[in-house]
C-alpha cells in the first residue's frame, strides 16, 4: 500500500478485469416481465441468490421483488443491503424492505437529480409525515453539513397490530460530484464514522445506494470492509473483495477512478488515522496538566504539525496564478490560488486576465465555499478586490493585519477613512467606524455604477481585528472567539453570503481564523474537534493555509479556552 498508493496485490489485474465474462448467478427475478418496470436501469439486476426477498402481498409472486442484495461486510455476513435509488413506483418497496429487515441506517451516495437527470426518486417527506404503502414515515430531524445531511426519521407499520415505531437515520452524502470522485478522501471518512456510531449494536442490515446501486455504493462498502480489515489483519486485499461481493451484486465498483479511490480513502486512513477528539478528551490530548512533562505536549502537536507540512502543494494546479501577467498580482508569490476553486471576477472587455484575483473560495462546516480567502489587496489591485466583494455579494469582510506592521506596507488600505473612493465602477463610502475592544467595525456603502443603468448599492461591514501581532500569535483566545461570534452574527443578518477574509498574505492569519470558525462550529454542533483534519483539508484548498507550528497550537488553545467559557453553561463535558 505504501510503495505506492495503487497497487494492489494483484496489480496486473485492472478493475475491469475483476469479471472476466463468467456469470456467478441467474437473474430470473429480476427478468420477469411483472418486474421489469421496477429496475431502474436494465442491465443492472440482482442476482436471485443473494436478492433481498420481500414478504408476498396477497399471494402475488412479483410482489417479493425489489432490486436489492445482500452484500457481506469484512466478518460480517449481509451487514449491508446494496439497493438502486428508489423509482417512483417502487418507493414504497423500499419502505417495506426496510421495515422487514429492520434496517437502522440508510446511506444515500447520489442527489436526487444529477446533470438534470433524476438519479432516485425523493422517498421521504421534507417535513410532517407520509405514508408509503402501509409504512407511515415522519421527519424528526434534519441537518445539514457541507458534506452529508442527516435526516432523522420515525417509522411505524400500520399492519401487524401496529408494532412499535422504530427510529431509521438517513445519512446522505451530498458531495460526490457528477464525474469522477471526490477530490479528496477526508468527507468520505468521516461521513463513514459517521455511519458507524449511529448504527445501533442489534439493528438488519445497512441499506446503502446510489442510483443504480453498484458504483458508488460499491466504493462505500469496500472503504468499510478494507478499513476492517485493515484492523484485524494488518493487510489490505482489495482485489480479493471486490471480487467477492461481484459474486454477490454484478458490477460492485463501476469505474477504474472509484478503485483508486478506494485506495486513496484507505492510505489517507492509514497515513492519518481517526485524529478526532471528543471535547471532553481534549484535555488529555493536550497534556495540560502541570505535573506532565512539559515538552510532552509539544511532541505531539509537532509531529501532527510536521505530517501536516507533508500535504504536497500541487504546482501543476496552479496555472493560471502561475501566468506573468497575474504574478505582479501576489504579495508572496509561492501563495497563489488553485485554479479549481479560485475566485472568478466578471472578464473586462478586452481586457485579458481581469478575470483574475489571488482569492480561494474554501469550504465552511455546514456550506461549500463559505469563505473567500485572499491576500491583503497591493494598490494595483484594490479595484479587483472591491468587484469580488461586489460579484459575489460579500456583506463581510474580516481584516486580521495592520496596514503597516514594522515599517513594512502589509496591505493597502482600500477603505476611505472619511468620505468616499471610487475604484473603477464601484464607488466606497464610508458610514461608521467604531472601536470595540480589539475589533475596528466598520461599516460601508458600495455602489456599483454601471454607466445608464440604474445604481446599486450594498451595506458591507468589515471586521479589522487589532489583536494579532506580525509575529506570534494573540495573547489569548477570546479574542478570536468574540471575532467568530460578531462575524456569525453578521452573517445570519445578511443571509449568509461568501465572508471575505484577508491577511497580508491570505495563508497564516487567514488559515487560523477559518480552521477556528470550522472547528468551534462544530464543537458547538457535534461536541467533537479535529484540528488536524480541518487544517488539512484547508491546506487541500489553498497552500500554506495555518502557516506556523505556533499557529496550529493555538487552533487548539483557542478551542480549550471556548471550552472553558462556556462548560458552565454548556453540556460539553
Amino acid at each position: 500500500l505504501l510503495s505506492s498508493p495503487w497497487a494492489s496485490p494483484h496489480s496486473h489485474n485492472p478493475p475491469w478485469s475483476l469479471t472476466s465474462g463468467y456469470v456467478q448467478g441467474t437473474f430470473e427475478m429480476a427478468n420477469k416481465e411483472e418486474n421489469r418496470e421496477k429496475n431502474r436501469y436494465p442491465n443492472i439486476l440482482p442476482y436471485d441468490h443473494s436478492r433481498v426477498v420481500l414478504t408476498q402481498i396477497d399471494g402475488v409472486p412479483p410482489s417479493d421483488y425489489i432490486n436489492a442484495s445482500y452484500i457481506d461486510g469484512y466478518k460480517e455476513k449481509n451487514k449491508f443491503i446494496a439497493a438502486q435509488g428508489p423509482k417512483q413506483e417502487t418507493v414504497n418497496d423500499f419502505w417495506r424492505m426496510i421495515w422487514e429487515q429492520k434496517s437502522a441506517i440508510i446511506v444515500m451516495l447520489t442527489n436526487l437529480k444529477e446533470r438534470k437527470e433524476e438519479k432516485c426518486h425523493q422517498y421521504w417527506p421534507d417535513q410532517g409525515c407520509w405514508t408509503y404503502g402501509n409504512i407511515r414515515v415522519s421527519v424528526e430531524d434534519c441537518i445539514v453539513l457541507v458534506d452529508y445531511t442527516i435526516r432523522k426519521f420515525c417509522v411505524q407499520a400500520l399492519q401487524d397490530g401496529c408494532k412499535a415505531p422504530r427510529l431509521v437515520t438517513q445519512l446522505h452524502f451530498t458531495s460526490w460530484p457528477d464525474f469522477g470522485v471526490p477530490f479528496t478522501p477526508i468527507g468520505m471518512l468521516k461521513f463513514l464514522k459517521k455511519v458507524k456510531t449511529l448504527n445501533p449494536a442489534h439493528a438488519g442490515p445497512i441499506v446503502v445506494h446510489c442510483s443504480a446501486g453498484v458504483g458508488r455504493t460499491g466504493t462505500f462498502i469496500v472503504i468499510d470492509a478494507i478499513m476492517d480489515m485493515m484492523h484485524a489483519e494488518h493487510r489490505v486485499d482489495v482485489f480479493e473483495f471486490v471480487c467477492r461481493i461481484r459474486n454477490q451484486r454484478p458490477q460492485m465498483v463501476q469505474t477504474d477512478m472509484q478503485y483508486s479511490f478506494i485506495y486513496q480513502a484507505l492510505l489517507e486512513y492509514y497515513l492519518y488515522g481517526d485524529t478526532e477528539l471528543d471535547v471532553s478528551s481534549l484535555e488529555k490530548h493536550l497534556q495540560t496538566s502541570h505535573n506532565a512533562a512539559p515538552n510532552l505536549v509539544k511532541i505531539g502537536l509537532e509531529e501532527e504539525f510536521k505530517k501536516l507540512t507533508n500535504v504536497r502543494i500541487m504546482k501543476e494546479n496552479m496555472r493560471t496564478g502561475n501566468l506573468p501577467a497575474n504574478m505582479k498580482k501576489a504579495r508572496v508569490i509561492q501563495i497563489i490560488p488553485y485554479d479549481f476553486n479560485r475566485v472568478i471576477l466578471s472578464m473586462k472587455r478586452g481586457q485579458e486576465y481581469t478575470d483574475y484575483i489571488n482569492a480561494s473560495f474554501i469550504d465552511g462546516y455546514r456550506q461549500k465555499d463559505y469563505f473567500i480567502a485572499t491576500q491583503g489587496p497591493l494598490p494595483h489591485t484594490v479595484e479587483d478586490f472591491w468587484r469580488m466583494v461586489w460579484e459575489w455579494k460579500c456583506h463581510t469582510i474580516v481584516m486580521l493585519t495592520e496596514v503597516q506592521e514594522r515599517e513594512q506596507e502589509k496591505c493597502c488600505q482600500y477603505w476611505p477613512s472619511e468620505g468616499s473612493v471610487t475604484h473603477g465602477e464601484i464607488t466606497v463610502e464610508i458610514k461608521s467606524d467604531s472601536l470595540m475592544d480589539a475589533i475596528s467595525v466598520r461599516d460601508f456603502l458600495v455602489t456599483y455604477n454601471q454607466n445608464n443603468q440604474e445604481k446599486q448599492s450594498r451595506l458591507v461591514r468589515q471586521f479589522h481585528f487589532h489583536g494579532w501581532p506580525e509575529i506570534g500569535i494573540p495573547a489569548e483566545g477570546k479574542g478570536m472567539i468574540d471575532l467568530i461570534a460578531a462575524v456569525q452574527k453578521q452573517q445570519q443578518q445578511t443571509g449568509n453570503h461568501p465572508i471575505t477574509v484577508h491577511c497580508s498574505a491570505g495563508a497564516g492569519r487567514t488559515g487560523t481564523f477559518i480552521a477556528l470558525s470550522n472547528i468551534l462550529e462544530r464543537v458547538k454542533a457535534e461536541g467533537l474537534l479535529d484540528v488536524f483534519q480541518a487544517v488539512k483539508s484547508l491546506r487541500l484548498q489553498r497552500p500554506h493555509m495555518v502557516q506556523t507550528l505556533e499557529q496550529y497550537e493555538f487552533c487548539y488553545r483557542v478551542v480549550q479556552d471556548f471550552i472553558d467559557i462556556f462548560s458552565d453553561y454548556a453540556n460539553f463535558k
